[in-house]
């Protein structure tokens, strides 16, 4: 087996892998989103076409009683996956008014793609009968390009095929382009990059492809420079299926990145939470759960759960002032200032010790009053919020029982 032939496998395990972890998206999400469909299409057709390559499957197909059977296959496969991205590019514009004034290149896109699917259907019944009439299969081949360099029905069907990529191919890098220069996200950048990048290799592919089988039929080239100049192209197509293939899935990953960082904090925020509405019971939707249960409520996302959180404990802090003296806050910061190492640290210490004093002030039977001073940490956004919620959970774990009733008797001694 030639290091080609083993890239062979591992591209098309990993177009495979990408299309199983993106399939529950696509057949059962949201019915009007067609953006994962079309890309999961896009994913699987290649993976199809992409095992008919690769060294055991071309071999068996090729030498089946339809020769070269593995060729047509991969055609078909890849022609359908073509048709799924330029659907994809459509699908991602998103919708405009109607009536309203639509930018020329998403105009563009949408005459292609409608273009593309009666296009893709000429050109599957083209390959066809070329294949069964023009195509000399008389001899399974291994390297179908390099062992047919030089025939001109062979040149005549695979110019069909490079056709109709080669424009896919241009249309997609155009649009990707502008997408790439007008994403504000640094992941989105880098993915459509990567993907604009893998469709011109994808021109360059089926031009230089188309030119050297034209060629051939003019002065036919050598078995060994046939061969070299297949093994280089089939390795650019290689790259350029990796590039497509983690391009794509990097917006993905970043989702999923963010989901795990959510779940995370949601961690590290839960035994904070869940004793602040075990003391307002009344105020969460549902009562407090273990962490596993609240990890496992998959009907709910995870950015809304933590945005409840944060939410649900700013509201308890809101009640808890009721609960202490004024005095608690300065007793709060001076044990905070004499206990952080780190002065960075000292402010969510000092929130910790106000919140944990004044829990144990509601719990032993502190009357309701007046609102006491609290300082609020105003937050840019929602992550901001929370990594501040996070250093105060993770402060208030480290609180032990008697320090909290040393601050809170220091409280209330300043207010007395």
């Amino acid at each position: 087996m030639t290091g080609l032939d083993l890239a062979g496998y591992l591209i098309a395990g990993l177009m495979t892998a990408v299309a199983l972890w993106r399939m529950p998206a696509a057949l059962w999400g949201d019915e009007e989103d067609k953006r994962r469909r079309a890309l999961w299409g896009c994913y699987a057709g290649f993976a199809v076409a992409l095992w008919t390559k690769t060294q055991v499957v071309r071999i068996g197909l090729n030498n089946s009683s339809v020769v070269d059977l593995a060729v047509l296959i991969k055609h078909y496969t890849s022609t359908i996956a073509i048709l799924a991205i330029l659907s994809y590019i459509v699908a991602i514009y998103g919708h405009f008014p109607e009536g309203g004034a639509v930018p020329r290149h998403v105009r563009f896109a949408r005459i292609v793609q409608r273009v593309a699917a009666k296009a893709s259907v000429a050109t599957l019944i083209l390959l066809t009968v070329l294949f069964f009439t023009v195509v000399d299969r008389s001899i399974p081949s291994d390297r179908f390009v390099a062992e047919h360099a030089g025939q001109w029905g062979a040149t005549l069907y695979m110019s069909v095929f490079y056709l109709y990529l080669g424009a896919a191919s241009a249309v997609s890098a155009y649009q990707w382009a502008l997408a790439t220069a007008d994403a504000g996200a640094l992941h989105l950048r880098v993915g459509l990059g990567m993907m604009t990048f893998a469709m011109f290799i994808g021109v360059g592919y089926t031009l230089s492809r188309t030119l050297f089988l034209w060629i051939s039929v003019v002065d036919r080239p050598s078995e060994h420079f046939a061969l070299v100049f297949d093994e280089a192209t089939e390795a650019a197509q290689v790259v350029l299926f990796a590039l497509f293939a983690l391009g794509a899935s990097i917006p993905a990953f970043s989702k999923g990145w963010r989901r795990a960082r959510l779940w995370r904090a949601q961690a590290n925020l839960h035994p904070l939470w869940r004793e602040l509405m075990t003391a307002f019971p009344d105020q969460p939707f549902a009562p407090p759960a273990s962490l596993a249960r609240e990890l496992t409520r998959f009907g709910t996302p995870a950015d809304l759960r933590v945005d409840r959180w944060a939410a649900d404990i700013a509201d308890a802090v809101e009640k808890l002032r009721h609960y202490v003296p004024d005095g608690l806050l300065t007793a709060a910061k001076e044990a905070a200032e004499s206990e952080a190492e780190d002065p960075g640290k000292a402010g969510s210490l000092a929130d910790a010790y106000w919140i944990k004093a004044a829990l144990v002030a509601k719990a032993e039977g502190a009357p309701a009053g007046k609102a006491a001073a609290f300082e609020t940490k105003h937050a840019t956004d929602q992550d901001g919020e929370v990594a501040w919620l996070v250093r105060v959970a993770a402060a208030y774990q480290d609180i032990p029982e008697q320090r909290t009733r040393v601050v809170l008797r220091s409280g209330l001694e300043r207010n007395a």
